[in-house]
């Protein structure tokens, strides 16, 4: 803990990761570890908490004026888990507004000028600069896997609903996912397993029975919004896996796939206008200008239009099961390029929405830098419930990977 902060100390002028800290608070904690019997697998350990989960002796502000010295009377279930496990809750990680699009202060902490990503932008920054080894984070539609891309670290969003929820901001209830992040695989599966319920063999046994793994490379039918970077990574990631002893191939997802991708923003508009009707109409003054137009847009969503995009991911996700019958998982982007210069926006969320809307796991690794030297990372997306298959090839991936 003592090195952390002192991590914080010297570098959160620049990163700007944290929406609250108290060094006090966090070193006793640390301290009252040190004095009780081991409690569980995390004890001791810090973790970041995103801005929109709440927490019992840290006030919780959604990344939002309307909630500034917001104090909930009980932590979420991700974050009593995580104490009772013996895990120290460090602080409260910068969330966008409402973890939408609207940009918090958060900076990329391998170059200020750049954006961390979003949503979950303080929680993939405070990882990236070692101010804390992992830190919960929630994604709804690339909240969880872009800004990990973006910040060089590991990401993993799991299958929806496998960690619980409650006391999480809501958004989308069909979308919204509690999801880690860390600078290991095995950190993301210790964690996991905690928070899970469920028990993790070790991932490279795992992955020594899944040899050889069928790896599908999937360039979905976005690709044109890909730079030449992202195009040259995935063509060397499949030599590199491919030359592993993994068998590659080329995966083209047929119709209707490529209709999800606008599913996925109907789904989400529709259910976040409900989801924010009280700041809508109660507070519409303190809102962003880009959350404004967005719930604009979003009222204008009808009833006919969502069924029909759920019934369209339902479909999907039919069709997505029976894909997975010839592969192991995809390699898919996970995000177009590495982090765009500017703090204006938190980046093209193309890459994610799919696997999102497929409720699978999907796990960001850092495999390569763009041209401004930033990271890229690629995403292992797998079918629902088998989050330890994918998370047991990101880790063997990530030994041919490594950057």
């Amino acid at each position: 803990m003592a090195s952390c902060l002192a991590r914080v100390d010297k570098r959160e002028d620049a990163v700007r990761a944290w929406a609250y800290i108290d060094a006090d608070l966090a070193m006793a904690a640390a301290r009252a570890c040190d004095r009780e019997t081991r409690r569980g697998p995390l004890h001791g350990i810090p973790i970041g908490v995103k801005d929109i989960v709440d927490t019992s002796d840290m006030p919780t502000t959604y990344g939002s004026p309307i909630y500034n010295g917001n104090q909930p009377a009980a932590d979420a279930a991700c974050v009593a888990l995580a104490r009772e496990a013996g895990a120290v809750i460090m602080g409260k990680t910068v969330s966008t507004e409402f973890a939408t699009r609207h940009p918090g202060k958060t900076r990329n902490p391998h170059n200020a000028a750049h954006t961390p990503g979003g949503s979950s932008s303080g929680s993939a920054a405070a990882v990236a600069d070692h101010m804390v080894p992992a830190a919960f984070g929630t994604q709804t539609t690339g909240s969880v896997i872009r800004p990990s891309a973006y910040c060089g670290i590991v990401g993993y969003k799991p299958t929806f609903g496998k960690i619980n929820r409650t006391g999480v901001k809501p958004l989308s209830d069909t979308m919204d996912t509690v999801g880690l992040h860390a600078r290991s695989v095995p950190d993301i599966a210790l964690i996991l397993s905690v928070i899970s319920g469920q028990s993790f063999p070790d991932l490279k046994v795992v992955a020594e029975e899944m040899r050889p793994w069928r790896i599908g490379i999937c360039r979905t039918p976005y690709w044109d919004r890909a730079d030449a970077a992202t195009h040259a990574l995935l063509d060397q990631v499949a030599d590199r896996l491919g030359r592993a002893g993994s068998k590659v191939r080329e995966v083209v997802l047929p119709e209707p796939f490529p209709d999800a991708f606008h599913a996925q923003d109907v789904i989400n508009e529709f259910d976040t206008w409900r989801a924010l009707a009280f700041e809508r109409t109660r507070h519409p003054e303190k809102l962003s200008t880009t959350l404004s137009e967005r719930l604009a847009r979003a009222g204008r969503r009808s009833a006919a239009e969502y069924t029909a995009a759920h019934n369209l991911a339902t479909k999907c996700r039919g069709l997505a099961d029976e894909m997975y019958s010839e592969w192991d998982v995809l390699v898919v982007p996970a995000a177009p390029g590495e982090a765009p210069n500017g703090l204006g926006s938190t980046g093209d969320p193309i890459f994610n929405q799919l696997w999102t809307l497929l409720h699978g796991p999907a796990v960001t690794i850092p495999a390569g830098h763009g041209p401004s030297g930033l990271p890229l990372g690629i995403q292992l997306v797998g079918p629902r419930g088998h989050d330890l298959r994918v998370l047991a090839c990101a880790n063997w991936a990530a030994d041919f990977l490594a950057c």
